[in-house]
């Protein structure tokens, strides 16, 4: 029995960003008391350091790219960027880092905030440090749910945390455009990051580890994006790590694994994510802090019994973007609600209470110039998997819709279609505009629409989509 100061709720949520925030919102749908705890503002990584403001900072850099080309516009766009108006878009964006907007919606909603660092504690039972220094003692009737998240990992080389490095974080809120910019990682924000602050006026340096850019992507997204970027005038250098780094008063020193150097004003390490799990009690119930926390396809931790606690968004690692992760939580909302109801859970292929489009058909755009959109399997996936597809290649410039859009128009468009099924299971598009295009693939793949079916799914004309018709087209007549 729970000590009599402790507070019950059906449902307790740890992490307040849209994962939380959606797990919360679904459980109180259905009836369930639940109370969502959170450290820092709610929204969470996406509202206030990652999604929003990287988009509202790339969003003019992708716009005059497209506008400098379109004929009748480009005397009036070839300037620089108003680096005060975009920061300050930027911030509008980001709501001024104040969450009273996502307050108000959770009280809209019914559902109770509790700031503060919350843990677990036991089986359903989870204790929060409150900003004031107090205690507070929970318990879960039905279901905890740690929302937690993931943060920029940092390389381990020697005194990195004096440099006072950017990590993703840094690199969206910055309050000005540092005069030369090192960034470190050739993924998605880091190639994200050197489109942006290059627009704004920085020296970026780009080093990539790999030979190229987005390496998991295909091989010509990055090509194309590296071929944009130079163009913008950033350096970028393959087969390139750090081995050493230092500050020196207001510059940073970077050492080269081949022994050469570099001099910025500030460095970016884009190399990826490690789950927020240190401390947030994963020891009282058997699971090692600091580790990514598994679940089955009901977002359950299956190392746990008794089915109570889910890992629900980017610390489960089963695929780190917030709408896959908004997608978990619907699932595990779902499934929360089930048990505590008594029913049973339907967990078959694309049932309500199992989450597979986390695995098999995850949609991601890159927001560079040109934009980078995919889902599904790559060539190299098909192969490491062994899958026997069949690949089809178009260049989306060849439309008279791209050339609309931009009349030097570069892009192209892959799919891979399942031989022995005929239907896609992987798309890769990359060209300005193409974003646009990743939901319609998105369908068909986890549709498992035909082949022969999409010949009478008819783009309108003149849109890049037809690059869907020329595609089937360019299959037919191979």
């Amino acid at each position: 029995m729970a000590p009599e100061n402790t507070r019950t709720y059906d449902v307790i949520v740890i992490g307040a960003g849209p994962v939380g925030e959606n797990v919360a919102d679904r459980t109180t749908a259905a009836g369930l008391s639940t109370l969502i705890v959170e450290s820092e503002l709610v929204g969470g990584e996406c509202s206030y350091w990652a999604c929003e403001p990287s988009k509202a900072l790339l969003r003019p850099a992708l716009l005059r790219a497209d506008a400098v080309r379109v004929p009748g516009l480009d005397p009036a766009v070839k300037g620089p960027l108003d680096v005060r108006a975009v920061l300050a878009h930027r911030d509008r964006m980001s709501a001024d880092w104040n969450d009273e907007g996502q307050v108000a919606w959770l009280d809209s909603a019914g559902i109770e905030l509790l700031r503060g660092h919350g843990r677990l504690a036991g089986e359903r039972e989870v204790t929060v440090e409150t900003p004031e220094g107090a205690t507070v003692r929970l318990r879960a009737r039905h279901a905890v749910a740690v929302c937690t998240g993931s943060r920029a990992a940092l390389p381990p080389l020697p005194g990195i945390e004096d440099v006072r490095p950017w990590t993703s974080r840094e690199a969206t809120s910055a309050r000005q455009a540092p005069g030369r910019l090192v960034i470190v990682g050739a993924g998605v924000v880091g190639v994200e990051m050197a489109t942006a602050w290059q627009a704004l006026g920085s020296r970026v340096t780009l080093l990539a580890r790999e030979d190229r850019l987005l390496p998991r992507m295909e091989p010509f997204a990055g090509e194309l994006v590296t071929e944009r970027l130079r163009e913008a005038g950033a350096d970028v250098r393959f087969g390139s790590s750090v081995s050493g780094v230092a500050r020196v008063g207001d510059e940073v020193r970077v050492t080269l694994s081949d022994g050469g150097h570099i001099t910025a004003d500030e460095i970016l390490f884009a190399t990826g994510r490690a789950p927020r799990s240190q401390d947030i009690g994963l020891d009282t119930v058997g699971l090692a802090p600091g580790d990514w926390i598994s679940t089955d396809d009901s977002l359950t931790v299956t190392e746990v019994p008794g089915n109570w606690l889910y890992a629900v968004g980017d610390v489960n690692r089963r695929a780190l973007f917030t709408h896959q992760g908004k997608y978990q939580a619907r699932i595990a909302g779902a499934v929360i609600a089930a048990r505590a109801g008594g029913e049973p859970l339907d967990t078959g292929r694309w049932a309500p209470h199992g989450a597979t489009a986390d695995i098999e058909a995850v949609p991601g755009v890159v927001f560079t110039d040109p934009e980078v959109a995919g889902v599904g399997l790559t060539v190299e996936e098909a192969k490491r998997t062994g899958r026997d597809v069949e690949v089809i290649d178009h260049e989306i410039g060849h439309l008279a819709g791209a050339l609309q859009y931009r009349p030097d128009y570069r892009g192209r468009a892959r799919i891979l279609i399942d031989r022995e099924r005929q239907v896609v299971v992987g798309a890769t598009f990359v060209g300005p505009g193409v974003a646009e295009l990743l939901y319609s693939a998105t369908v068909a793949i986890t549709g498992e629409v035909p082949v022969d079916r999409l010949w009478h799914a008819v783009p309108a004309f003149p849109t890049i989509s037809e690059v869907w018709l020329r595609l089937l087209e360019a299959r037919r007549d191979s």
